[in-house]
């Protein structure tokens, strides 16, 4: 990518993010409750009116919308997403904190998607319309239509509950914690992606170049892994571009589910105490980890794939 395609990108990103932002401080703006009798609840206090008057001023409440919505973008910018009145913390500590264990379960859920999508991906690919082909897609069917929930309600059953193998609250600090809600994530990650691994294969397998290396005795397994499979990054780069935005952002089903402390229970944590900095935080930095990981993944195109050097 160029530096003047790079500076585009960035203008377009800071465009984006300024909307997000405006738009996520008007919805909670205009949202239903006072955000000062949440901070007293949250505190297990019972405040007068006059307290609440008070305390709205000196928060600056009282303001115009587009007053209110400054000061708070202008300490976004110095790194001050404010302060959670619900855990009494501030907002970047919090997410801070939480993206660790968000980031640990995110790759293994990517790990274990990629073992299993990639080679049945590929076998379905390769014997097209036959057996083995037919039982992948049919698996792929069932664990797309499966919610994730579900699923994790299921393993949980089976491996906590009867078998006793696994914790089952996931502190998030050991692989037994991990294990879980990672297979759970990768369940429909893995039907999906297998999916797109067999369409993109397909599609190099009936290329010009693949007939003529096998016209000249060129080894399968040398046309597929040497020139189809390469051929076929694209598209699942994106994919996993897509993939690793959305578990970083959090995953609040799986993760309230198992009780696992990431930015998802975090997020939903925040919801139900209507804590207004912590949501505006997590939207933010969710849009923020979205943008910067389409941005990686465009940058890493050309050196996957020269032909996109070429076309730029």
């Amino acid at each position: 990518m160029s530096g003047k395609k790079l500076l585009s990108r960035l203008a377009q990103m800071l465009i984006v993010l300024i909307g997000i932002s405006f738009l996520t401080f008007l919805l909670t703006y205009i949202s239903p409750g006072d955000p000062v009798r949440h901070m007293y609840l949250a505190q297990g206090l019972m405040p007068d009116e006059e307290q609440v008057a008070q305390q709205r001023e000196e928060m600056g409440l009282n303001d115009p919308l587009t007053v209110q919505y400054w000061r708070w973008l202008t300490n976004c910018l110095k790194g001050d997403f404010g302060k959670s009145y619900s855990m009494n913390k501030p907002v970047v500590t919090l997410l801070l904190a939480r993206l660790w264990p968000t980031l640990k379960l995110a790759l293994m859920s990517m790990i274990f998607m990629l073992i299993v999508s990639v080679p049945l991906g590929v076998l379905s690919a390769v014997y097209r319309n036959r057996p083995i082909d037919y039982v992948v897609r049919a698996i792929t069917f069932f664990g797309v239509s499966i919610p994730n929930f579900w699923v994790g309600l299921l393993l949980m059953l089976l491996f906590c509950v009867r078998l006793g193998l696994l914790p089952v609250i996931s502190s998030g600090g050991t692989f037994k914690d991990l294990l879980l809600p990672a297979i759970t994530l990768a369940v429909a990650m893995s039907a999906k992606y297998t999916r797109q691994v067999r369409t993109a294969v397909l599609e190099e397998l009936s290329s010009d170049y693949v007939i003529g290396a096998r016209a000249r005795g060129v080894r399968e397994s040398r046309i597929l892994w040497g020139n189809v499979f390469p051929n076929s990054l694209l598209p699942l780069i994106t994919m996993l571009g897509l993939s690793i935005g959305s578990l970083l952002g959090g995953t609040s089903v799986v993760e309230v589910i198992f009780s696992y402390p990431g930015l998802g229970n975090l997020a939903v944590s925040a919801i139900t105490s209507s804590d207004y900095y912590l949501i505006q935080g997590y939207v933010l930095w969710v849009a923020i980890i979205y943008m910067v990981i389409n941005l990686i993944v465009d940058i890493s195109y050309n050196y996957v794939d020269p032909r996109m050097r070429l076309k730029r």
